[in-house]
């Protein structure tokens, strides 16, 4: 069954894995009108979806038979083998999609696994936490066969926005990792920020609104820093490397003048240092991809 018929009955769908996340697929499944298939080694936890219409099946390999797409959302991808690599499970023919999380090398080897168990694989990454599942606002990431994600693309919608990535399986792990550095970057930025106000009686609530006016006002220029890393050539249209080292040194002082921790600029500086170093302090910042695109240690 496809959802390319905007008349066809709505598309039966299999969740595997009730945690909190799995739940909410299940039921986002269920309030858009999905007949919505659920198993769990710990049967309970689907109560209340089976109270809201859901249909709990005995084994795993039954949860499976019931349709043709199957969601799994599970601890790891260790254990999504062992659940789907018993001897009572048959995927053969199905569309196997999975939103467990792990890294790209994994997530290759997941649909290598698959395939030669019959299944087509798309693997996922959520960028949301289980209360706005269903709602604009959980993006989710696919990666792996486009036909597969287009045939089910009006069913996966009823997650969430979700976005097809490009053929490569590794890819929604790999924006996934991506995602997380943004996040606990920018946040550890602001602790930074927020321990050095402290010291002077500004509390985070007072500094927050002007944190997040500088983080917006960072991620502008992120278009015309990708184009400078993309083309490769670095000018100094803004400050030059050097005068940004200069900066850091300040924090780094300022910081420990203040009793601060002092290991996150540190870093940045340690980074711009070895550039500096390698003849890159007359470019733009963007010119620290060369040093992050090596290993530790090189």
């Amino acid at each position: 069954m496809t959802d390319n018929n905007a008349s066809a009955s709505p598309t039966p769908v299999t969740v595997i894995g009730l945690g909190l996340m799995g739940r909410s697929l299940a039921g986002a499944f269920l309030k858009a009108g999905h007949p919505t298939t659920v198993w769990n080694r710990t049967a309970s936890k689907a109560d209340l979806l089976v109270a809201e219409g859901a249909r709990l099946a005995p084994t795993a390999g039954d949860a499976v038979r019931a349709g043709s797409l199957t969601i799994v959302c599970l601890t790891d991808y260790r254990a999504v083998r062992e659940l789907l690599g018993a001897s009572d499970v048959d995927l053969d023919g199905t569309t196997l999609v999975n939103l467990t999380s792990g890294d790209s090398a994994q997530a290759r080897e997941a649909a290598r696994w698959a395939g030669e168990r019959g299944a087509r694989y798309l693997d996922g990454a959520i960028m949301a936490v289980p209360p706005v599942i269903g709602t604009a606002d959980a993006v989710i990431l696919h990666s792996g066969p486009h036909q597969a994600f287009e045939e089910y693309e009006s069913a996966l919608g009823a997650l969430g926005t979700v976005t097809h990535l490009g053929e490569d399986h590794g890819l929604a792990s790999l924006y996934d990792m991506a995602g997380l550095t943004m996040m606990w970057s920018v946040l550890n930025a602001w602790l930074q920020g927020t321990a050095l106000l402290r010291t002077a009686g500004v509390d985070a609530a007072t500094y927050a609104p002007f944190a997040r006016q500088m983080a917006a006002g960072v991620a502008e220029w992120l278009p015309g820093y990708a184009g400078q890393i993309d083309r490769g050539s670095y000018p100094a249209e803004v400050a030059a490397l050097e005068t940004d080292a200069r900066a850091m040194a300040h924090l780094i002082e300022e910081s420990e003048a203040l009793g601060v921790n002092a290991e996150l600029p540190k870093l940045f500086k340690a980074m711009a240092d070895r550039a500096i170093a390698a003849g890159h302090g007359g470019e733009q910042y963007p010119v620290l991809i060369e040093e992050f695109t090596k290993p530790a240690g090189a």
